[in-house]
């Protein structure tokens, strides 16, 4: 899809569109990393603070999730554009057809 082929208005539309989805994905991302990393750390609720052993419970688990959904984002940015090649291969190929 190429934006520039867009109005105007309907380029700010999308824009919009993309900043809105973005801005929910940062707050799934941070609700799953506070949820799992909550679950799997916190367990001593008799002080309303963490204890030493939960806090490096909860560094180490936020900077796995963090590294992991890199990743993932990482994978997905070359699938897409292994995909978007083959799309233009196949293209040009029904083109000089």
């Amino acid at each position: 899809m190429d934006i520039n082929a867009l109005t105007p208005y309907d380029r700010n539309r999308f824009m919009a569109m993309m900043e809105e989805k973005q801005v929910k994905d940062s707050l799934r991302l941070y609700h799953n990393l506070v949820e799992r990393c909550f679950l799997d750390c916190a367990n001593d609720f008799t002080t309303k603070t963490l204890t030493a052993k939960e806090e490096a419970c909860v560094n180490k688990c936020c900077d796995k999730f963090l590294k992991y959904s890199a990743r993932i984002g990482q994978r997905f940015a070359e699938q897409n554009t292994a995909m978007v090649d083959i799309q233009q291969q196949l293209i040009s190929e029904n083109a000089s057809q």
